[in-house]
């Protein structure tokens, strides 16, 4: 008696060890990207942050603030104002680590681990994504300005390169949320560390407040913190003035972060999925 042969079975290669086309990694993005757009939404009140934000702290800041920084709230907006830029745009960054801390619990990952899609192309949907929700809050945030009283005293192109620095340095912080929400446990304690992260930076600039009567070792810090450099270059975008060195330090910032945190990010998720 005879046996047959029997055949060996193939399997297919893991996930990120098959190759996948630039093309089909744009595609995968764009599909993506898209996902999470329809995500927001059948959820508008995933939006309120982005358009309640803005509004909020201007208000708060120019009323509250205006009279005893500048004197009177009309100078304190054209100082405050386009500091907040970098402001509005870094508290949405790091809120995208809590939600991407998220979804490891609720299984989303567990299926875009058995899809053939590069593990990369997530991360970059929810840059995207993410990009043109503060894109929304920062739109929202010179609208208002300009209700309360914010002149624009050099040009739409101008006005045009603050938003775009918000944007690129926002995006380079986005990469470390997103670190932090795949190296974290819990979604309180990538919220926690973010928090721990963002407001030195925020207060610890002239963001809010010129730095000339700050003590010494603080004016050390603001000046090598990059939302000064962001508050500065926006300024001068805005109210006129050197543009150059600053809005060049935030470009610096933004790469760098991006060149840093990007690997890293793509790396925790290729290991957690």
């Amino acid at each position: 008696m005879t046996t047959a042969a029997v055949a060996p079975v193939r399997t297919l290669p893991p996930l990120e060890d098959q190759r996948i086309s630039v093309r089909a990694s744009l595609h995968h993005i764009g599909a993506l990207t898209r996902r999470n757009l329809m995500r927001i939404k059948a959820d508008p009140e995933s939006m309120l942050d982005v358009l309640l934000m803005p509004i909020l702290f201007t208000t708060l800041f120019v009323y509250v603030f205006g009279g005893a920084v500048s004197g009177n709230q009309t100078n304190y907006i054209q100082y405050m104002v386009p500091g907040m830029l970098g402001q509005i745009g870094i508290s949405l960054a790091m809120a995208v680590g809590t939600g991407l801390n998220s979804d490891f619990s609720t299984g989303v990952m567990d299926r875009f681990r058995t899809m053939p899609i590069g593990r990369a192309s997530v991360l970059i949907a929810k840059l995207l994504a993410e990009s043109l929700r503060s894109l929304v809050s920062l739109v929202i945030l010179m609208a208002f300005a300009m209700i309360l009283g914010l002149r624009i005293h050099t040009g739409p192109l101008q006005l045009l390169a603050a938003l775009a620095l918000a944007m690129a340095f926002g995006a380079g912080m986005v990469w470390v949320s997103m670190l932090l929400g795949m190296a974290l446990k819990n979604p309180q304690a990538v919220q926690g560390v973010g928090l721990l992260i963002v407001m030195p930076l925020q207060f610890g600039s002239s963001t809010f407040a010129p730095t000339k009567t700050m003590p010494g070792w603080l004016q050390a810090f603001t000046k090598v913190n990059p939302l000064s450099a962001l508050a500065d270059s926006s300024r001068a975008l805005i109210n006129g003035g050197a543009v150059l060195h600053p809005a060049l330090e935030v470009l610096g910032w933004s790469v760098g972060l991006t060149a840093v945190f990007g690997p890293l990010a793509v790396m925790k998720f290729k290991k957690r999925t």
